[in-house]
């Protein structure tokens, strides 16, 4: 029996919540709620695109020129992202994840980082998915099976669907007091600014407001959070139908990518929403930067709610 492309298929199904989830990086490939796409998907037997529901361990975001230095070493990982000249997202997302537990909405997926040249560190990866009447939940834990301390960060990728339309027709409200200004060319940190000040506002969501033809590739942070210290992303349509996601203090970053694609039928389809352990390039600026000890572990988690 062949394996389709984006690995084993696991499906979960609560209330009038169905998700579809791909073992090759642990992603997220569809999630519905009575019917209506939460998130874009992507098919089983197809090569997931442009990082599509991956879960990105053990760094989201990119490292510049793929260097770093790390208790005293100096690293080289492989280009990912050769066009910028960047380490893009880790290594998980094309791992081949194992079920390790599994209930009718409810799952389990386990692989390791295996050190290698550049990343000299072991990470054993626990992804659990579930659903509930809230929605879709997912928590990442990282342990460090290895015998020295590693550097790690964590985030998811969905690219959120608030119904009809593209990301131009919905509204955004990101509640982000500053955004991470970065360079053209490479995307790359160039410092925090002002959400109110930075291109003259264009990135101040904290009202909602429709999104037109902004483009976002940035990374956010000074979150206001609830009093249970979360965070709460919405994008909505017109109708008032839409998508919320939300996570916890463990994740003091978000990034936020329109989707612009050159191809106009794939263009703008969904809003990445990626909340972050770290930011951008933090294996550089150390930045949130989480270490994990020997033998010690490291968790986030989010959730994506029907609106």
């Amino acid at each position: 029996m062949s394996i389709p492309l984006s690995g084993q298929t696991v499906d979960l199904e609560h209330g009038g919540y169905t998700a579809s989830l791909a073992s090759i990086g642990a992603s997220l490939r569809s999630l519905r709620f009575e019917g209506r796409d939460l998130v874009v998907p992507f098919d089983a037997d197809e090569v997931r695109p442009a990082f599509r529901g991956a879960t990105l361990v053990p760094w989201p975001n990119r490292i510049a020129d793929g260097r770093y230095t790390f208790d005293g070493e100096e690293f080289q990982v492989d280009l990912s992202e050769p066009g910028r000249g960047n380490a893009l997202h880790g290594f998980g997302a094309w791992l081949d994840f194992a079920v390790s537990q599994q209930t009718a909405s409810s799952v389990r997926l386990s692989a390791t980082v295996e050190a290698r040249s550049g990343f000299p560190f072991r990470l054993l990866i626990d992804v659990d998915f579930w659903l509930d009447d809230s929605g879709l939940h997912q928590r990442v834990t990282a342990t460090n099976t290895g015998s020295r301390p590693a550097p790690y960060g964590t985030g998811p990728h969905p690219y959120l669907v608030a119904g009809p339309g593209r990301v131009s027709d919905w509204s955004l409200e990101l509640p982000a007091a500053e955004v991470l200004e970065v360079t053209d060319d490479r995307l790359l940190p160039t410092g925090l600014a002002d959400v109110a000040v930075s291109g003259d506002g264009v990135f101040d969501f904290r009202a909602p407001r429709v999104i037109e033809s902004t483009f976002i590739d940035h990374a956010f942070t000074g979150l206001s959070r609830d009093a249970d210290g979360v965070a709460t992303v919405r994008v909505v349509t017109d109708a008032g139908t839409g998508v919320s996601m939300t996570w916890g203090s463990e994740l003091p970053w978000v990034q936020i990518h329109t989707a612009d694609q050159p191809d106009p039928e794939f263009d703008r389809l969904g809003l990445a929403v990626e909340p972050m352990t770290c930011p951008p390039d933090a294996f550089n600026s150390g930045t949130n930067l989480i270490v994990i000890e020997p033998g010690a572990q490291s968790s986030a988690e989010w959730t994506i709610s029907a609106i």
